[in-house]
């Protein structure tokens, strides 16, 4: 009786993938959801050759010891590691395995690291009005869930980027974003034109097709991808740090000694305005060893081809130590808002 019962029940299966197809995943919650994916998600810190930091963003595990960003992201780094949401431990970022430049995807191997790989889902399918999850690290916040809809797919060239109200912040750059059944996607990109809402992630079809293309490991110093002809990101403003520059700076020396309190100036060079400017300083002794750096963040607006005043901070034994009178203080444009 009991194998009759079994019999049953499987041709009861067969039947119903005969009639409707494989039986497709089930939608998850999305507490479900941001379990699983704080899992997979890495806070990806990128170091120059000297080891001071150069940029925070987002990641995910697509493969074993495997993890995809956007490549901005790690670009111009000579190290850097990766840490899974919620651990404490550290993984060194061995290399690159596979880049797109047109499509600010990046595909790296991290040493040591053992967790679970996120599904890519098929990007051609999402439609406008569907559910997704954004996750990543904005401003270096570890494991930030936001929810929100597909919005529109735009067309890019040849391309198409998925416009989505799931906020993205800088840090969030190379996170997942996620469709109902916690299936990827799309590659969440930090940096867009400004607007409300106006946030863009780079569809999970080119992820895989470039995960088919991966090859031997790289250094990252050594991991130069040919310039893009184009970039997906072109006509979106993109996260071009030529737009905005940083110079001019001056110490605030009350009765000539240092205070440790700077100001420097900000300029936009674009037609449009620009405003939440972040900005990296570093601070190098007269032989060029790094003392100390300085992310400084400035929300106000700076109107088209015009410059803005910006003072902070630093322990006044750099004012001292810094030879402020020639370059020795390096400016890095790490990420702005251009306003429409």
């Amino acid at each position: 009786m009991e194998r009759i019962k079994t019999r049953s029940i499987r041709l009861l299966i067969w039947v119903l993938v005969l009639c409707f197809g494989a039986i497709p995943a089930y939608a998850q919650t999305a507490q479900e959801i941001a379990r699983k994916a704080f899992t997979s998600t890495v806070l990806l810190v990128m170091e120059d050759a000297n080891g001071q930091p150069l940029s925070l963003g987002s990641g995910f595990f697509v493969r074993d010891g495997e993890v995809t960003s956007n490549l901005h992201v790690v670009e111009g780094a000579a190290r850097g590691y990766a840490k899974i949401v919620g651990q404490k431990a550290r993984y060194d970022i061995e290399g690159i395995t596979a880049i797109d430049p047109e499509r600010d995807l990046v595909v790296l191997r991290i040493s040591g690291a053992r967790a679970s790989t996120l599904t890519l889902g098929n990007s051609d399918a999402v439609q406008v009005g569907e559910t997704v999850y954004a996750v990543g690290n904005p401003q270096g916040l570890e494991g930030t869930f936001s929810q929100g809809i597909i919005s529109s797919i735009r067309d890019v060239g040849t391309d198409k980027l998925l416009q989505i109200t799931a906020p993205i912040s800088p840090g969030s750059s190379g996170g997942p974003v996620l469709n109902s059944k916690g299936e990827v996607i799309g590659v969440s990109v930090a940096t867009f034109r400004g607007g409300q809402n106006l946030n863009f992630a780079i569809p999970s079809n080119y992820l895989k097709a470039l995960l088919g293309k991966a090859g031997p490991t790289k250094p990252l110093a050594q991991a130069k991808p040919a310039k893009a002809q184009r970039s997906i990101l072109a006509d979106l403003g993109g996260r071009s740090s030529e737009g905005v520059v940083g110079g001019q700076l001056a110490w605030d020396m009350p009765g000539n000694q240092f205070s440790g309190g700077y100001s420097f100036s900000l300029r936009n060079q674009l037609r449009e305005p620009v405003k939440n400017v972040y900005c990296l300083l570093v601070f190098r002794d007269a032989q060029g060893t790094p003392l100390d750096v300085d992310v400084v963040r400035f929300n106000g607006l700076i109107p088209a081809g015009l410059a803005k005043r910006v003072t902070s901070r630093v322990h006044e034994s750099i004012g001292v130590l810094t030879n402020w009178k020639s370059s020795a203080v390096e400016f890095r444009i790490l990420d702005f808002e251009i306003v429409n």
